[in-house]
């Protein structure tokens, strides 16, 4: 289960947010998403559970949990294909 985290703490490390994870479970990858130009977090991440009942456990029990002095907002992800966006540049009118 890809699990969406948001509103972390810019200072937060992976390490961090892999330890929280694993009190649910088995953790297989976490990614807190960095700026390529400053290279510092944008303040959301992605982490990976092999098991979906623990990926809903973790959900459940840190969603609107202080960590690290932020609120977080934990999610599952939303796959690639289904978002909408971009920046317009592109768009034809």
């Amino acid at each position: 289960m890809n699990i969406f985290v948001a509103k972390l703490n810019f200072d937060t490390q992976e390490s961090t947010l892999k330890s929280a994870f694993e009190e649910y479970g088995n953790v297989d990858s976490v990614k807190i998403i960095m700026d390529k130009f400053t290279s510092k977090s944008k303040g959301f991440g992605f982490v990976e559970m092999s098991n979906d009942d623990e990926g809903k456990a973790a959900i459940d029990g840190l969603n609107d949990q202080d960590f690290d002095g932020r609120t977080i907002v934990v999610k599952e992800a939303e796959p690639r294909e289904n978002r909408s966006g971009g920046g317009g540049f592109n768009k034809r009118y």
